[in-house]
């Protein structure tokens, strides 16, 4: 099946994958938002909004993980005030650590996604499948 852009329904969903490893969200937002809008094919349309979502998850996962340094950053500043030294480096570099793998993983399941797509294959993501389950 083709998009109405005249390439294929698979290889239009593996781009997205692909453009969500270069982190290139305003050309995976451009893409997903024309399948979104013109295409009428289900496969396309769930797996823009999985290519969106992917990425996005990743990234609050790693703020999330960022909150950690920044609320130990407070209290070396607290106990700057009165002339204390405060310093975890071993937890900042266990959070660099855990951010990196995250980074690789998202990568990893964005590159396996985007093959995947190419023969319009479907590889299940518990979390996110039953959120477009509730909603699409």
């Amino acid at each position: 099946m083709k998009t109405k852009l005249g390439i294929s329904v698979g290889l239009f969903g593996a781009a997205m994958y692909f453009f969500g490893i270069l982190s290139s969200y305003m050309v995976l937002v451009l893409m997903a938002g024309y399948a979104l809008l013109f295409e009428a094919n289900p496969w396309l349309r769930r797996t823009a909004v999985k290519a969106i979502a992917i990425p996005l998850i990743f990234d609050l996962l790693v703020a999330l993980l960022n909150l950690v340094p920044e609320a130990f950053n407070v209290i070396d500043r607290l106990c700057a005030i009165f002339k204390e030294d405060f310093s975890l480096t071993v937890i900042d570099n266990i959070i660099r650590f855990f951010t990196t793998v995250l980074q690789y993983v998202e990568k990893i399941l964005l590159l396996i996604m985007g093959f995947c797509s190419v023969k319009q294959g479907v590889i299940r993501l518990p979390f996110i499948d039953d959120i477009l389950d509730r909603h699409m």
